[in-house]
């Protein structure tokens, strides 16, 4: 075995399905929103999740001065609006999803995109660094929604399914 390499590792993680998320955040008057599919489940009591963000990223300086945020589980018929927010270079995650039916969590303030399998709001306790990347342990404040009829979007081998 020799050494691990950037694209070796990505190759080999390609084959695990993950779920895909959008995680938004209000910065001041802006709304701030990436896809995701580092995140996952933590505690139960506390309900806590955590997200993977790259440590150069926009919405990984934004959530380190915003404690608050929002995940919504995107459903299989969000693949477009997956698509959007990751894009480079994309706006502002309200004009991501106009024409989306979507609402303003009460407890985080951050924007919730309707339609998915599950919203949740969050507030971060802990920052930990991980490499080129900062994971963001937070609490579960409330859950939006839940639609077990939504069948949820997946990613694997570098397609949503």
């Amino acid at each position: 075995m020799g050494e691990v390499t950037p694209a070796d590792f990505t190759e080999a993680l390609a084959a695990f399905a993950t779920g895909v998320v959008v995680v938004t955040v209000r910065d001041g008057r802006d709304d701030i929103g990436t896809t995701l599919t580092a995140f996952g489940s933590v505690s139960l009591d506390p309900p806590m999740v955590l997200i993977g963000v790259g440590t150069g990223s926009y919405l990984g300086e934004v959530l380190h001065r915003c404690d608050r945020w929002a995940v919504t589980v995107l459903s299989s018929a969000q693949r477009v609006l997956a698509g959007r927010f990751a894009a480079t270079g994309r706006p502002s995650a309200r004009l991501l999803i106009a024409g989306e039916p979507h609402h303003r969590g009460p407890s985080s303030e951050a924007l919730v995109i309707e339609g998915g399998s599950a919203a949740l709001e969050c507030e971060t306790r802990q920052r930990v660094p991980a490499g080129d990347h900062v994971l963001f342990i937070a609490e579960v404040l409330a859950i939006d929604y839940v639609d077990a009829a939504r069948p949820p979007l997946i990613r694997v081998n570098r397609r949503y399914r």
